[in-house]
């Protein structure tokens, strides 16, 4: 089997990428296409959150074993295949990229498509350029622009489940999930 994803930002407006990646491969290999995808640099911390439909995370799957107490299952990337965490189309999902402000990528499982296998995960819509991995806060202040970090500024209030739109996701404010047509 063959996953679809779709991913998006709450910070820039026009960003997409679609991957495709087959169901046996990790959680590793998909970071790394996300990470080839977008240009960002290797090596830094980074998690997926299994989530539920109201964006709220779930399971965490680390790039690196995390000291965790010991009641809780730790999961690492290159340990967790993806078939044995995700069964159902629209399972969504956080890409956390930027451990200091926990921004990240919207994710959603848009298809499995059966009868199919790839050897390699591949990114098979590009659309936008991404968000700056870092934030660099000093360059903020030097620039003379003030940041916004309230609530809002970390994403997860980006996303209300009522303004979901079950087929294209539209109304995800700037950043709306595209429909299979818009692609």
């Amino acid at each position: 089997m063959v996953f679809r994803f779709l991913l998006l930002s709450d910070e820039v407006e026009g960003f997409k990428r679609e991957i495709q990646i087959d169901s046996d491969a990790t959680f590793l290999d998909l970071h790394k296409e996300i990470i080839k995808s977008v240009g960002f640099k290797e090596g830094e911390m980074t998690s997926f959150f299994l989530c539920t439909d109201d964006w709220e995370k779930e399971q965490e799957i680390t790039l690196v074993e995390m000291d965790t107490s010991s009641d809780e299952d730790s999961y690492i990337m290159e340990d967790s295949v993806l078939n044995d965490f995700l069964e159902d189309e629209r399972q969504k999902l956080m890409y956390v990229f930027d451990y200091m402000t926990e921004r990240a990528f919207f994710m959603e499982l848009r298809e499995i498509i059966t009868g199919k296998h790839l050897d390699q995960p591949v990114c098979t819509k590009s659309e936008g350029v991404p968000p700056p991995q870092f934030v660099d806060f000093d360059e903020e202040a030097v620039v003379g622009t003030t940041l916004d970090v309230g609530e809002s500024f970390y994403g997860d209030e980006g996303y209300d489940m009522d303004e979901l739109d079950a087929e294209g996701f539209d109304g995800l404010g700037d950043a709306a999930l595209p429909s299979d047509e818009e692609f």
